[in-house]
């Protein structure tokens, strides 16, 4: 669901795919006031593989945020995304991914190194009613983003895979319409998923897996003007069970994510930020043609 596999695309091929992504946050106070309600992304990607080990990627954010008293609810299209996904093995040595592999080379290690750029695209100088600015509710970053990252995955046996990715987003200062500066906190991200093939029918080119995750995130403070920012960065862990059908070239695939643990800096005024949610839904969708 979130974990980044190894695979690249197959030479020549397209890949279409949606995401949806539903964070419920938990509520301080019984008063209807401005706390964080709902968060909602949608993201549309397309991929393309040139070469049997590198594939590039086209990613459109769509966000909606929504506060409890509708006071400051902002929705649009966000920082649109390119990347770069670079695929290697590990049989005998390290090599290139080779345009076919046969059953027995999907058991071995499989890596990719993958770099990407936002440009901003989406509003960030989106404000309320009154004209204030808030970054947190904005639809862009001002400024471009990058991101690092790396993946391994390892199909250990005929029904079981691992995969894991470490990944890191930094951010660059932004001055906003109302003449405030805001850099926000760096992304460090570590994930793992144990990956279970419960059901296959080959006549239908029809499987079913069973999910476990966990999401790992570290998030650094936000800076304004030059400080840093209070009730902003920390650590958490999310647990995310989850399934995923694939029928001929189409995948669809559910999660519920929890936070099971949280370090939350000044936690008790984070209400809205990540790792405070009641929970949050996955939803993917993507077609390879």
């Amino acid at each position: 669901m979130e974990t980044s596999t190894s695979a690249t695309l197959p030479v020549q091929s397209w890949l279409a795919y949606f995401k949806l992504d539903y964070a419920d946050f938990e509520l301080k106070t019984s008063e209807r006031d401005d706390e964080g309600n709902y968060n909602a992304f949608w993201m549309y990607g397309f991929g393309y593989g040139f070469t049997p080990s590198f594939s590039g990627y086209l990613f459109i954010p769509y966000s909606t945020k929504v506060l409890e008293d509708n006071s400051y609810n902002t929705a649009g299209f966000a920082d649109i995304t390119f990347m770069g996904v670079f695929g290697f093995k590990y049989d005998e040595g390290l090599r290139l991914i080779p345009p076919t592999e046969s059953l027995d080379d999907l058991e071995d290690w499989h890596f990719t190194l993958y770099g990407g750029l936002t440009v901003p695209t989406g509003d960030a100088n989106i404000s309320d009613a009154e004209g204030n600015i808030d970054p947190g509710m904005s639809l862009g970053f001002g400024k471009p983003a990058y991101m690092l990252g790396t993946t391994a995955t390892r199909q250990f046996s005929s029904s079981g895979t691992f995969v894991a990715d470490l990944s890191y987003i930094g951010f660059t200062e932004n001055e906003y319409a109302d003449g405030n500066k805001t850099k926000f906190g760096s992304e460090f991200r570590s994930n793992f998923a144990l990956v279970y093939k419960v059901y296959t029918n080959l006549d239908s080119k029809f499987r079913c897996d069973l999910i476990l995750e966990g999401n790992y995130l570290a998030l650094g403070r936000d800076r304004s003007n030059g400080e840093d920012e209070d009730a902003t960065g920390g650590k958490m862990l999310y647990i995310q069970p989850g399934i995923r059908v694939y029928k001929k070239s189409v995948s669809m695939a559910l999660g519920v994510k929890v936070p099971s643990w949280t370090e939350l800096n000044e936690e008790e005024c984070q209400q809205g930020a990540e790792g405070t949610e009641n929970y949050r839904v996955d939803f993917t969708f993507s077609t390879l043609f």
